[in-house]
């Protein structure tokens, strides 16, 4: 083993500090794939850990299929859908009370070959208080537009240029500040972009030399002391850092030797990343950021192996790092010293990424199966709930609801949902 990965001992305590907190993550909005700080995380007492079909507060069916996560702000929840004989992606407005749909737009795109597993619609939108983002993409194009939050209405629509790829496209854009981000990691040429939100001008496009399509999503990472980054994985880049306003590249550590599909996570003040090929997981890196202003070089801090995740992103609950692995294996790790606490195999196969909710996590199996799991140093099995119906989605935890997307419906558990927000004008 290299000597850059060997496992550092200790981690400081001083980088803790850097983590997400609980009250940054306990709003009423969802506003990108995986929420706040791509976290997947949300605190939600009344979701329960055992349901039955009947205790979904609503219950509906969403045209065409999709793999997308929905995102929520205020009293409304934005999902989108696509009819897989002609592509049509179809975006929906519904209320977080009912399930009702407010609006709907459909937009009719290309048809290509998506390859095995996959759909048109596996791009989470983005949302913030005026507007809905929404992507998609396909051998001619790569097209990002906006959306009017309250009534649909397209407001800019920009092509960014064509995706090669051989499994569709997946990657979701995300909001910082008065930018929209997006990542395009791809055989043809691979890029990163940030477009200014209000109307859609590029603001700046950095070039990345990518090796095969990344299906990651970025994250925004506040380092103690330092500004912001934003953070990429990627085979050939490695672990990149960017500046979000100008998309100077701050730091790389180019380590990954395979595709990175799960994204970026931020825990214990550290960047975890992983790589995989053929369904399974084959390196994963825990990465302390650089930051240039205080001259602080980025370095791996230890790498992890067995039973590794390639699709699913993990999550942490205060310094455990759960890793839930494509065949359904689950791990908790110790963040500061990369020690296994355990590991357990809890069946199924995995698209979808584990969110936690309290001291529980929650992850849906390919098959449509719930699997709750106590987010704990101690391995315990909660529950196993059946959805009736496959999923490869991310569950998403708002206004202490949680709502589960499968192939063709949208359902909402626990509550209430919010009833009034100060941004929702109706």
């Amino acid at each position: 083993m290299q000597s850059w990965r060997l496992l550092v001992p200790i981690l400081l305590a001083t980088t803790l500090a850097c983590a997400p907190t609980e009250a940054q993550l306990s709003g009423g909005e969802w506003t990108r794939f995986r929420g706040e700080h791509s976290a997947g995380a949300g605190e939600a007492p009344a979701i329960p850990t055992q349901w039955t079909h009947d205790d979904y507060t609503w219950r509906v069916p969403l045209p065409g299929l999709g793999h997308s996560s929905p995102v929520v702000w205020g009293t409304r929840i934005y999902v989108t859908s696509a009819v897989q004989e002609d592509a049509t992606r179809h975006v929906l407005c519904l209320d977080t009370a009912d399930g009702r749909t407010v609006w709907q737009r459909s937009f009719p795109t290309a048809t290509f070959d998506l390859g095995n597993a996959t759909a048109y619609d596996a791009s989470s939108p983005a949302v913030d208080e005026d507007r809905v983002y929404i992507v998609w993409a396909n051998p001619n194009e790569c097209i990002l537009l906006a959306l009017d939050r309250h009534n649909g209405e397209t407001l800019w629509r920009r092509d960014l240029g064509p995706i090669d790829s051989e499994h569709g496209f997946g990657t979701s854009p995300i909001v910082f500040e008065d930018l929209v981000i997006q990542l395009g990691d791809n055989k043809a040429e691979s890029w990163i972009a940030a477009l200014d939100r209000a109307t859609g001008e590029v603001r700046w496009r950095a070039g990345r030399d990518a090796v095969k399509t990344a299906f990651c999503t970025p994250l925004v990472y506040q380092p103690e002391g330092g500004r912001p980054q934003l953070i990429t994985t990627g085979w050939g880049p490695g672990f990149t850092a960017y500046d979000p306003h100008s998309g100077r590249r701050l730091w790389q550590l180019p380590v990954f030797d395979f595709r990175c599909v799960a994204s970026p996570l931020a825990a214990g003040g550290l960047i975890f990343g992983s790589s995989g090929t053929g369904g399974g997981g084959r390196q994963m890196f825990a990465v302390r950021p650089g930051v240039p202003e205080k001259g602080i070089d980025a370095e791996v801090v230890y790498e992890l192996t067995g039973s590794l995740p390639y699709v699913p992103t993990p999550v942490a609950h205060g310094d455990l790092l759960f890793l839930w692995n494509d065949a359904g294996v689950v791990q908790c790790v110790d963040i500061p010293t990369g020690n296994v606490h355990w590991r357990e195999r809890v069946g199924g196969r995995y698209f979808g990424s584990p969110v936690r909710v309290e001291d529980r996590l929650y992850g849906i199996s390919r098959e449509g199966k719930v699997v709750v799991l106590a987010a704990t140093r101690e391995y315990r099995l909660l529950a196993e709930i059946d959805l009736e119906e496959p999923s490869h989605s991310t569950p998403v935890v708002a206004g202490g609801v949680m709502y589960l997307r499968t192939f063709s419906h949208l359902m909402a558990l626990g509550g209430p949902p919010q009833r009034r927000h100060p941004h929702e004008p109706f």
